[in-house]
């Protein structure tokens, strides 16, 4: 996957048209439509506004290098806090807590919580 694909998915998985990604980096539908078609570079100066804007890690976008995202507790907030823009701010503020108190949890904690979450999931499914 090139740096130009892995824009493409990010403003795809951000759920964000041409022209709203390019707002939040400074530059025009033109330019990114331009970018993910590989027919212009990424600038360091846009490198700088997508990592900055979108919370991805330059490792990321740069080769490709998992995670996608920076997760530190703090910038990990304030990425939920934008995919959930337009949420209600109760159940908002529920998911932000739930989060916070999921990173405060010891390594082995945190697999019991994500095995619980597996099997209740696979109940849903098995119902469907």
């Amino acid at each position: 996957m090139t740096i130009n694909d892995r824009v493409k998915q990010l403003r795809k998985s951000l759920d964000l048209t041409l022209d709203k990604f390019g707002e939040h980096v400074g530059v025009t539908k033109t330019a990114i439509s331009r970018i993910e078609k590989g027919e212009r570079s990424v600038t360091d100066q846009m490198f700088r506004s997508i990592c900055r804007e979108f919370n991805v890690r330059e490792e990321w976008l740069r080769d490709g290098i998992d995670p996608v995202y920076d997760l530190s507790e703090e910038n990990g907030i304030e990425y939920i806090e934008l995919l959930m823009n337009g949420v209600d701010s109760s159940f908002r503020d529920i998911i932000l807590d739930i989060i916070k108190s999921y990173s405060e949890l010891n390594d082995d904690n945190k697999k019991t919580v994500v095995q619980f979450i597996k099997s209740v999931l696979k109940k849903q499914q098995d119902r469907n």
